[in-house]
């Protein structure tokens, strides 16, 4: 291996310093999890878990669009998370987010639409199919796990809200509550989380407004009591907290694109090929796994939705 000299060294190629510290303490946990993975898995030790004490949805249907690679356990899921409105820690989250109370919940569905109103969280739940989809999750950070979200068919709610030829967008936000989200108090986004899609992204079989996980339904932490699901986009876009859904004509300027328009861009599409600019997108590391592992295009769903970026240019359309 060459070692270059100092001088040789280029600025974008040095490693920031909260970077640094981050990934050892990705590190850290990395080897933690595994050591609590091979734990879990003797029929010798009992291994307690917080997972009981959440309410198990009912008519859960399998869904064909589940990849076959083995799931994250549940305290991956639900202790390493990124969700600002508790903390930039991965673990704040997890330690804060009792402040939520996701019952009862509303979400204004408004814009371009025939049918607009405000629906209670359980009802949509209730009058609309839920499936299990496992899917790849990837963070931009270059992190990734493996996660059984129960979920709704976004399109399912798109058809019954009927939107109008006007409707190019889907814009939807977080809860401002600054008693229940008290991260929301910090200046380091701009609030509430704002989030968009293109109406055929959000059509798309493979998106999902997700209300539960390993059976149960959604953790605070994990973006309780309605979040967005996007499997072939970097996490980010999972808009969690979800409290409106908005048809509207024009792209909407989603949170960490106003805040770092260099680094993220609205489509967040999983691509290897394009960098952010300060670490490289071409691998990345399961959540309890040692090795890196190649980033796959559209995070493995190019079948499913490479047609809808046919014809643009990714590297300008971030």
């Amino acid at each position: 291996m060459l070692i270059k000299n100092a001088e040789e060294i280029k600025s974008s190629e040095i490693t920031p310093e909260k970077d640094y510290i981050n990934r050892r303490k990705f590190i850290k946990y990395s080897a933690a999890s595994t050591v609590l993975s091979v734990l879990k898995s003797s029929p010798l030790l009992a291994f307690s878990s917080d997972e009981n004490k959440y309410a198990k949805l009912k008519n859960v249907k399998k869904s064909k669009y589940s990849t076959e690679d083995e799931a994250n356990p549940w305290d991956d899921v639900t202790t390493y998370n990124n969700f600002y409105e508790f903390g930039t820690d991965k673990s704040d989250p997890a330690e804060n987010a009792y402040t939520l109370k996701p019952r009862p919940w509303k979400v204004e569905i408004s814009g371009h639409c025939k049918k607009p109103g405000s629906y209670d969280v359980d009802d949509l739940i209730k009058n609309n199919q839920l499936e299990e989809r496992i899917y790849r999750f990837r963070c931009v950070e270059a992190w990734s796990m493996i996660i059984p979200w129960i979920g709704i068919p976004f399109k399912q709610i798109i058809d019954k809200a009927e939107p109008t030829s006007k409707a190019k967008f889907i814009e939807m936000k977080t809860l401002y509550d600054l008693q229940q989200l008290p991260g929301e108090s910090s200046s380091v986004l701009q609030w509430p989380y704002v989030e968009g899609l293109r109406m055929d992204e959000a059509m798309n079989p493979l998106t999902i407004l997700t209300v539960g996980v390993y059976g149960r339904v959604l953790p605070n932490q994990n973006g309780a009591p309605i979040r967005l699901i996007v499997p072939w986009k970097y996490g980010f876009k999972g808009v969690k907290s979800i409290v409106s859904i908005k048809f509207v004509e024009k792209m909407p300027r989603n949170t960490w694109n106003i805040a770092a328009p260099n680094e993220y861009g609205f489509y967040a599409n999983v691509n290897p090929e394009v960098d952010h600019p300060r670490w490289s997108q071409a691998s990345e590391r399961r959540l309890g796994k040692f090795f890196r592992q190649k980033t796959l295009m559209f995070n493995g769903y190019t079948e499913q939705v490479g047609q809808m970026y046919a014809n643009m240019d990714l590297r300008k359309w971030f």
